[in-house]
């Protein structure tokens, strides 16, 4: 294999070469925003009042436009009950975004819409919902369980839209549909690359990775599984390029896990968790990965120079711990030798007793 901007070049179909990624000097990636903790985030941001029942603070700005009514949405969220702190839903820990259609929502989440549709693509937001624009006045005893006439908190990321006129959900279309809908979103990611718009394209891809759920893939089988991989795949390995760059080394790792349980002896996301874990410290594992990809690609001149800086790293490492520890321990130290006290005694007794018998012999002169 030739050696491509200090990555292999083989690559899926669709995804996007190393001469197209800049992943020096990437800015942004998708990622979960931090844990909760014992409740909603705290935020200081100006309060903008979207609805008699409906506020938002704005966490981190989005760009583009915002959608609009049918608009099929994407999008993250976790939820409490205000008063009590209790939180019921929380799709980061389910690991699959909510697909809402603007307009077509379920009515306890008609506040959440309302949010929604006021935030543009990579906007992070607090809302608070009153709870008539939630779960009402009779609750939910099921799930989620939320008490009667609670109002309501979100933290919410609009990963992203699709603008259709009929507001056609994922469900709602067939296996062609959801897997042509993916690939444009990829295609839109490999140009936004292009032009460095790493923080658009990012969201692009995590839109079209969407698309291809894990509900979605479990109903695959032959040639529309290969399909749908070979969209899903180049995204995930886009990702995962640029995580590194951004050293969110644990994040890189989890993208390129995910190609690798779909297809284990994947060249690219072998090379780049290996160098993930290089860079986490975790050198039997990267050694581990970049000998497996080696022999898939033997000629590869990328990965022998990934094993080459692996080795002279753990070099220098044994090399600065030696220098420490000797520093530490050093040469053993020569033993003082013990005063003699009896010897200094005599000493001290003949000074004394020649210095009486030269004053003596003084006055005798």
């Amino acid at each position: 294999m030739e050696e491509v901007d200090g990555e292999p070049k083989s690559q899926a179909p669709g995804e996007v070469g190393e001469s197209e990624i800049v992943t020096e000097d990437a800015a942004f990636v998708r990622g979960e925003p931090p844990q909760d903790g014992d409740g909603p985030p705290k935020v200081d941001s100006e309060v903008e009042v979207l609805h008699e029942k409906v506020t938002k603070q704005i966490i981190k700005e989005g760009h583009g436009q915002k959608p609009s009514k049918y608009s099929t949405c994407f999008l993250h969220y976790r939820a409490w009950a205000e008063s009590t702190r209790h939180k019921f839903d929380d799709t980061w820990l389910e690991q699959q975004p909510l697909e809402m259609v603007l307009g077509k929502e379920k009515k306890e989440m008609t506040g959440l819409a309302i949010g929604v549709s006021s935030m543009k693509a990579g906007e992070h937001a607090l809302l608070h919902v009153g709870w008539e624009l939630g779960y009402g006045k009779e609750g939910s005893f099921s799930f989620p369980n939320v008490s009667p006439m609670a109002d309501l908190v979100y933290e919410v990321v609009l990963i992203g839209f699709d603008e259709t006129k009929e507001g056609k959900a994922r469900s709602d279309m067939t296996v062609e549909e959801r897997i042509g809908a993916a690939d444009r979103r990829k295609m839109d990611g490999n140009a936004l690359f292009k032009e460095e718009k790493l923080e658009e394209a990012m969201q692009q891809y995590e839109m079209a990775i969407a698309y291809m759920g894990d509900d979605f893939m479990f109903q695959l089988f032959g040639k529309y599984r290969d399909m749908a991989l070979a969209v899903k795949n180049p995204c995930h390995l886009n990702m995962a390029a640029c995580l590194l760059k951004l050293k969110r080394y644990e994040e890189a790792i989890g993208q390129c896990s995910l190609v690798l349980g779909e297809d284990e002896n994947n060249v690219k996301a072998l090379f780049r968790r290996g160098k993930a874990r290089a860079e986490l410290g975790q050198t039997d594992a990267a050694r581990e990965d970049f000998l497996k990809a080696g022999k898939f690609a033997p000629e590869d001149k990328s990965i022998a120079r990934e094993l080459r800086l692996l080795a002279e790293h753990e070099k220098a490492v044994y090399k600065k711990q030696k220098e420490i520890y000797k520093g530490i321990f050093g040469p053993r130290p020569e033993p003082k030798q013990k005063k003699n006290w009896l010897i200094i005694f005599w000493q001290l007794l003949v000074s004394l007793v020649l210095g009486l018998f030269k004053r003596k012999r003084v006055k005798a002169e």
